[in-house]
């Protein structure tokens, strides 16, 4: 098996590199990494509904979407994540336990009360620590998963908070548990570097005939393309949600209207205005055409409204969009 640590933090380019490992190597490959502050969400899942939009885009948290199921996790450079790759028969490729149990075993070596529970993830005191999830691609399985070591766990709670919104669609939920690091129930002071080289250490043992190989240049080159053209785009990481529908409310002449949007592909498609006469906010009916088409984007609409619509006070259009539009929401906003 083929060991691969990664230095880089880059966490579109170490997303990308899974995929095209998992779609070229021609043998099995064990990669160590971390990423830069990121959100990486699942295949399935709804971009929109799963962060905390205020916070990602005030502490510049990259949001990027993975090609395995499962919920959102939240990575930093004290989060260390495993993936393998592993070629089998088609039938028997998921096997979560296969590429855990090495896992659990090697923590298990350092004193820590580790247990499998509920999808596959692992905990300590009742306390997740690495959460699992696989993709199958032909003959070959990715396996991979998060080891929360020194993670900020403050910043990872509140990147992760879903918004206010209230959302409807049939996207997969994150489902949230109480998390730790494993950092605080070691008798040591080993540091994350040192907690890799170890996990490294293990695997290569575990897996007889393990050599260690980083990536060539040749592989950084194609993974960077892949990383530039998917991993790095709007469309991969939030237009690929599923459709859905979310209700807010829109501040006009100090009223609230309130409003339910249907998005598909990313894109705004319609917006229904509950319980306003078209005498009654015509200005609002002309704001709900222009937002028609739109990609569900803020850097998108505040340019596609600065311009035609002063009745309206940009920022908070904006709240109503990403983070809710409810009268204490507005109020905490001093309107």
């Amino acid at each position: 098996m083929r060991c691969i640590l990664r230095e880089e933090t880059d966490p579109y380019f170490n997303i990308a590199a899974e995929e095209y490992i998992l779609k070229n190597s021609t043998e099995d490959v064990f990669m160590i990494w971390r990423n830069d502050p990121s959100v990486i969400i699942g295949k399935h899942q709804n971009a929109f509904a799963e962060i905390n939009h205020e916070f990602i885009k005030k502490k510049k948290i990259a949001v990027i979407r993975r090609i395995s199921g499962g919920g959102a996790v939240y990575h930093d450079k004290g989060n260390l994540n495993f993936s393998f790759i592993s070629h089998g028969e088609t039938e028997k490729l998921i096997d979560f336990h296969k590429f855990t149990l090495p896992v659990m075993q090697a923590l298990q070596k350092l004193n820590l009360q580790v247990a499998v529970g509920n999808r596959n993830s692992l905990y300590i005191n009742g306390y997740k620590i690495s959460g699992n999830a696989e993709h199958v691609f032909r003959n070959k399985v990715l396996h991979h998963g998060t080891l929360l070591y020194s993670t900020e766990l403050n910043a990872l709670d509140r990147a992760i908070h879903p918004p206010v919104l209230t959302f409807v669609d049939k996207a997969v939920k994150s489902v949230r548990s109480k998390v730790a690091n494993i950092s605080e129930f070691l008798d040591n002071n080993m540091t994350i570097q040192e907690f890799m080289e170890y996990l490294l250490s293990a695997m290569t043992k575990a897996f007889p005939g393990s050599y260690i190989q980083p990536l060539t240049k040749r592989e950084i080159q194609e993974i960077a393309i892949i990383r530039n053209e998917k991993y790095a785009t709007w469309a991969w990481n939030y237009g690929y949600s599923p459709k859905f529908s979310f209700s807010t409310s829109f501040l006009y002449n100090k009223i609230l209207f309130p409003v339910i949007i249907d998005v598909s592909d990313g894109h705004i498609q319609n917006i229904s205005i509950i319980e306003a006469e078209d005498s009654e906010a015509e200005e609002l009916f002309d704001l709900v055409t222009c937002l028609k088409g739109l990609p569900l984007k803020e850097d998108v609409i505040k340019e596609s409204l600065k311009a035609r619509f002063s009745s309206f006070d940009i920022k908070h259009i904006v709240s109503a969009l990403f983070i809710g539009g409810t009268a204490e929401h507005l109020q905490n906003m001093n309107v």
